[in-house]
């Protein structure tokens, strides 16, 4: 209908409204009272979450003529919306949702990057139609969520921004199990789910497990699987005049933002966010700290709504001596009232929230204190620039105090990640004392770890007949270890039919470990039927690693018709390794998986194809793995090109490549070309991909610059890209000018990459002094480097004392790095202290580290003590 509209020239929306009355379809007026949400046009988009934008200044006119008055603001009004290609992708979904068909697209990008914003437009063409919206959120995202979604009705958007809330949370599983029933429910179709995620949450979810290891997201990672539309953090050059000519056109808050945002980012500066991270690095003390306990208690797991008295306990150890003493008696109303202050009009570092009365966590919560709101922006500042920083003492007791259940869960794992062990069972038996099922079944894996076995079993058994999922699966493997085959596998299938299909993956590794294959391949099919096809995809790839080619492609066919081609591209890689008849079978299992729309498949492909010389196949391969959120095909494809000659094919191929979101495309044409001795054409592409907002770019630049002995066009252009937020040029600079003996230089420039958000060359700084035997200097940068977050250099330091000799020295160090959480540092000083002969203390801080996700201490200390393993 979209198509049709386009080659009418008609106003697509209008054209739908007037075929959704001729056809008699009702209106939203009409719709059953009882159904979920609302229509779409009586939304208001503040209220799905899309950021408030600053408005221009006012135009004033005096002798001079016009000028504008300062004071900008935040208004309700939205400035012209400028489409870019991830808006085209997000279109097809919308289309096909026209047309019928239940579909979902997940948008993934940084904080104020557009994402509700394009969401919000892409939904009008299904308003003029009736549609209706639900934002499940009330009494809680997730809550709401799982209780509801089996009540949506056809022509109904499900709006779930921050899928992280729904995701992210104990019933993260289940929800992604009903959105999936709810898209292949003919009776619901057609409905169409939205949804925003950052990155760093795109990662945790996509992420595959280790070997043998815990798979925390299966139902999720396959319900995103193709559905995944990644926005830039900045417009490149054809958005760029877009939005120029909508600010010619009259769109005042856009030409405000073309003149002050920063390389491209104009969503960032309209969402008030440079404003909000400059607040916060000039804030005085006490409102400085406050923001720090919000970004402390976001990042380790704390919810969405801190209470204030928890703030206000947690800020104590967050101020010096000296900060503390200079504090009035009324110094926290005074700070409170500062940080809710806002920036631009309506947007504060802490927004104030008051809960309804049924959102309340517990019985006992009958306060109706207010508690506050981190604005993302800032969240996600200190998510990076806080990353490797512990909280003090009076964070974890505050936590103890007032925060709920469900934080307090995931704060007892921030603090045994960070070894703060004291803090550990306190905060995993405030949790439990509230009757929360998964904390108590947390509680009998410290008591486990403490060696408290019977009370460890009985608290999992309490947790179990509650309902914990969590509590059910470790009860099975307890089971399975004991050879009670039966009564695990019956503990296993009663999480899968609560949601939870862990312990059925988990099951199926173990059986196949041990020989039972016909019992795993039971357990997998198990695991597929309740929607998580998972163990069949590992199942599929053990059994053809063991050389079993038949049965794990069988496996994979299986895994295949429940809509995972995951095991089919997984066994095409390990047959590419094989002889000419494997390869052959790879590419039929390649091109079977791509004929479904797997994006590895495509891309490889696309590879294949252009090896045997089949150009046009390779770029049509490559063109539909991009539309699929693939952009690197395309990139490959231009490497391939550039590499065989083809200059002007390779840089039309990276062009498309940025236009489906794929930013280093030119970059890596340029490496090529500079390897090659082309430095002028080198330097032409990498100029346009600073053009276009590339941060790595600039860097780049200032490399090839400083290369042809222009050292002082190459400052200029690291300063200038500093003092506008890039760090990367700087940080290049100062390691040239460090090898290069300019030591003072190469400091001052890496303090200005600093400050501009990278600490990355202090670390290199402090390791290249290091080496030329300056050690007070370089553990001065290294400290300073932990300070502000990072203790990559602190670890690397302590590596390379031990190295020479220096035990004391490294194990001071490593034992900084430790105490701010870092898992490798953790690692280090395990082996150092098995070196000492403190034996328990190695086993404790290397059982830490491995569940953290760096087993390499356990590995070294069996090798220490037993001998290296066959």
């Amino acid at each position: 209908m979209g198509a049709l509209g386009r080659a009418l020239r008609l106003d697509v929306r209008v054209l739908l409204g007037l075929l959704d009355t001729a056809y008699g379809r009702g209106s939203a007026d009409t719709t059953d009272s009882e159904a979920l949400g609302r229509p779409i046009r009586l939304w208001n988009p503040h209220d799905l979450e899309v950021h408030f934008a600053v408005e221009a200044p006012a135009p004033s006119y005096g002798a001079g003529g016009p000028r504008e008055r300062s004071g900008s603001g935040r208004t309700g009004k939205m400035p012209a919306y400028v489409r870019r290609p991830h808006d085209e992708h997000l279109s097809i979904v919308v289309e096909s949702a026209i047309e019928g068909h239940s579909g979902m697209a997940v948008l993934v990008g940084s904080s104020s990057t557009g994402k509700t914003r394009a969401c919000w437009e892409a939904v009008q063409p299904l308003a003029a139609l009736g549609w209706r919206l639900w934002h499940p959120s009330d009494p809680i995202r997730a809550e709401a969520a799982l209780v509801d979604l089996h009540r949506v009705e056809p022509r109904t958007v499900v709006w779930l921004n921050d899928a992280q809330h729904y995701l992210g949370d104990k019933s993260g599983e289940r929800i992604a199990a009903a959105v999936h029933r709810l898209l292949t429910d003919v009776s619901s179709s057609p409905v169409l789910v939205l949804g925003t995620l950052w990155p760093e949450y795109q990662d945790d979810y996509m992420a595959l497990p280790r070997h043998g290891g815990p798979d925390p997201h299966p139902q999720a990672r396959a319900l995103m699987a193709g559905r995944l539309i990644t926005l830039p953090d900045r417009f490149d050059h054809i958005a760029i005049n877009k939005a120029r000519a909508l600010a010619a056109a009259g769109d005042r808050q856009l030409d405000h933002a073309l003149q002050h945002a920063d390389r491209g980012r104009l969503t960032q500066f309209l969402a008030g966010a440079p404003e909000l991270v400059r607040r916060y690095e000039t804030a005085g003390p006490p409102v400085r700290a406050l923001l720090e306990v919000a970004m402390d208690a976001r990042r380790l797991g704390a919810g969405l709504h801190l209470p204030a008295s928890f703030l206000e306990q947690a800020v104590d150890d967050y101020l010096s001596d000296d900060e503390y003493d200079d504090l009035t008696d009324s110094w926290i109303d005074q700070a409170f009232a500062d940080v809710t202050q806002p920036v631009l009009g309506r947007l504060a570092p802490l927004r104030r929230i008051r809960p309804r009365s049924i959102q309340r966590s517990s019985p006992a919560d009958t306060t109706t204190a207010p508690s506050y709101r981190l604005a993302d922006y800032l969240e996600q500042h200190g998510r990076r620039s806080r990353a490797r920083l512990c909280p003090p003492d009076s964070f974890w007791q505050a936590a103890h105090d007032h925060l709920t259940a469900e934080s307090l869960i995931n704060l007892a794992e921030a603090a045994r990640i960070r070894h703060r062990f004291h803090w550990v069972e306190q905060l995993a038996q405030q949790a439990a004392d509230s009757g929360n099922t998964d904390a108590i079944a947390r509680l009998a894996e410290i008591r486990r770890a403490n060696g408290a076995d019977k009370e460890a079993d009985q608290l999992l058994q309490q947790a179990a007949d509650s309902g914990s999922t969590a509590a059910l699966i470790r009860l099975s493997l307890i089971r399975h270890t004991a050879g009670h085959t039966e009564e695990a596998e019956t503990l296993a299938q009663r999480a899968a039919d609560a949601g939870d299909t862990r312990g059925l993956g988990q099951l199926v590794e173990i059986c196949e470990a041990n020989g039972d294959r016909k019992q795993a391949e039971a357990l997998a099919l198990r695991a597929a039927t309740a929607g998580d096809t998972g163990p069949l995809v590992r199942l599929a790839e053990i059994r053809e690693l063991a050389g079993a080619t038949q049965g794990a492609e069988r496996l994979g066919q299986l895994a295949a018709r429940a809509g995972d081609t995951t095991a089919l591209v997984r066994i095409a890689a390990i047959r590419e390794t094989g002889g000419l008849t494997a390869r052959h079978e790879a590419q039929r299992l390649y091109q079977r998986a791509g004929r479904v729309g797997n994006t590895s498949a495509l891309a490889r492909l696309a590879a294949e194809r252009e090896k045997a010389g089949r150009r046009e196949e390779a770029e049509q391969f490559a063109r539909r793995a991009a539309r699929a959120g693939q952009s690197f095909a395309l990139v490959r494809l231009a490497e391939m090109r550039e590499a065989a000659g083809a200059h002007e094919e390779a840089e039309k191929l990276a062009q498309q490549a940025i236009e489906t979101g794929h930013r280093f495309a030119l970059i890596r044409i340029a490496a090529i070309r500079y390897a090659a001795g082309d430095l002028q054409g080198a330097k032409r592409l990498v100029q346009q991909a600073a053009a276009v907002g590339n941060p790595t770019a600039v860097a780049r630049l200032v490399e090839m610059m400083a290369d042809a002995g222009d050292l002082e066009a190459a400052e200029r252009h690291a300063r200038q890209a500093a003092a506008a937020g890039n760090p990367s040029a700087a940080a290049r600079l100062a390691d040239l000018k460090e090898v290069s003996g300019d030591r003072e230089g190469a400091e001052e420039l890496a303090w200005l990459s600093a400050g501009a958000g990278d600490i990355s060359a202090l670390n290199r700084l402090a390791e290249m002094r290091e080496l030329t035997g300056h050690k007070k200097e370089a553990a001065r940068l290294a400290h300073q480097a932990a300070q502000r977050g990072s203790t990559t250099a602190l670890v690397r330091l302590a590596d390379l004392r031990e190295a020479t000799g220096d035990q004391e020295g490294a194990e001071e160090l490593a034992r900084l790095a430790a105490d701010a959480g870092d898992t490798y540092a953790m690692a280090r000083v395990a082996i150092m202290r098995e070196i000492a002969g403190d034996a328990r203390q190695a086993d404790r801080l290397a059982w830490i580290a491995a569940d953290a996700g760096n087993p390499s201490a356990l590995a070294r200390l069996a090798e220490l003590r037993h001998g290296p393993q066959p």
